[in-house]
């Protein structure tokens, strides 16, 4: 299957070289980017490379697309690649509103083209492990969930017509996709605040409690505030707590005061095996390894917490 990315900078570069090294059933037809360094990157990676990315998409050698670009060019993506068929893999978040998300869902489903979203943090250990092992910890009854990142350094996050919100979209969006993958259960609503530190558009701190299905509840904070990272997520059960650390690589069970650290595995790179089911999905051999139905439902908890730390409202899902 041969392959044009669309966004070849620092996070679509990742995809653009682990096709070219580490995915044998996958080849680097083009590239686009409307840096000057595409040409340079099209050397490097032998492939075509293009400035317009609508060029790339029509390229009769491309048969499937990756987009890692600001979320607010996923529509016009999606509605290009629909017209000249062709499958698409899209980066988080799906879309800068429920409405474009939705539109993109059904875009695709109208022509039964596979579109696959890239919420990669599916694919970390700690989030594999806290999922096979929430069981274990019996009915459960609560949870806290956090990232939080240093103050980005990207330019195009500070241009609400871009990035169109802050961590709310940026970062929240893999806790709450993390959290129903983890736990099998939807979100019923949200309260939550923001507060805006080190930006000026956008929130950069976000704090939600939430509600979950079977009247479990607990609470998500993301930031770009702070000189440090984390990735914590803690799951209260009748019978003990389990608590994972995705970016440091740690899992615990921990009943009454005693703590047992559990086997994760060697941190891994999460587009590698994301792009090898991809693949596999492609070539008609596996399910979609994140259908695009996972993708709005993540939108749509993302917006409806931008629209309560407007309103000071408890914000329902529907």
């Amino acid at each position: 299957m041969r392959v044009g990315v669309i966004g070849t900078g620092r996070h679509g570069s990742r995809y653009a070289n682990h096709i070219f090294n580490d995915i044998e059933s996958l080849e680097l037809a083009a590239i686009s980017r409307r840096s000057h360094e595409v040409a340079d990157q099209g050397d490097l990676w032998n492939c075509s490379w293009y400035r317009d990315w609508r060029d790339m998409v029509a390229d009769s050698q491309v048969e499937a697309v990756v987009a890692a670009v600001p979320p607010s060019m996923h529509l016009d993506i999606a509605r290009v690649c629909v017209e000249k068929n062709k499958p698409l893999l899209i980066e988080k978040p799906l879309a800068v509103s429920t409405i474009a998300a939705r539109e993109i869902v059904d875009l695709f489903a109208s022509r039964k083209l596979p579109l696959t979203v890239g919420q990669t943090l599916r694919y970390n250990p700690v989030i594999q492990g806290l999922r096979q092992r929430l069981p274990s910890i019996g009915l459960l009854l609560g949870f806290s969930a956090n990232q939080r990142l240093e103050p980005s350094t990207l330019a195009w996050h500070e241009d609400p017509d871009l990035a169109g919100a802050g961590v709310s979209f940026h970062t929240a969006v893999h806790v709450f996709d993390a959290l129903r993958f983890i736990t099998g259960l939807e979100v019923r609503r949200v309260m939550a605040v923001s507060r805006k530190h080190h930006s000026v558009v956008l929130e950069d701190l976000l704090a939600v409690l939430v509600e979950m299905e079977d009247n479990i509840v607990g609470t998500v904070d993301c930031s770009k505030v702070g000189n440090a990272r984390s990735g914590r997520f803690e799951f209260v059960g009748q019978k003990g707590q389990l608590h994972g650390e995705q970016i440091y690589n740690t899992l615990e069970f921990v009943h009454g005061t005693e703590r047992e650290t559990l086997e994760t595995g060697s941190p891994e790179n999460t587009i590698v095996p994301l792009m090898e089911d991809w693949a596999g999905y492609l070539a008609g051999e596996a399910f979609n390894p994140i259908p695009p139905e996972e993708g709005l439902a993540a939108v749509k908890l993302c917006e409806a917490c931008l629209e309560s730390s407007r309103t000071g409202k408890w914000v329902e899902m529907n």
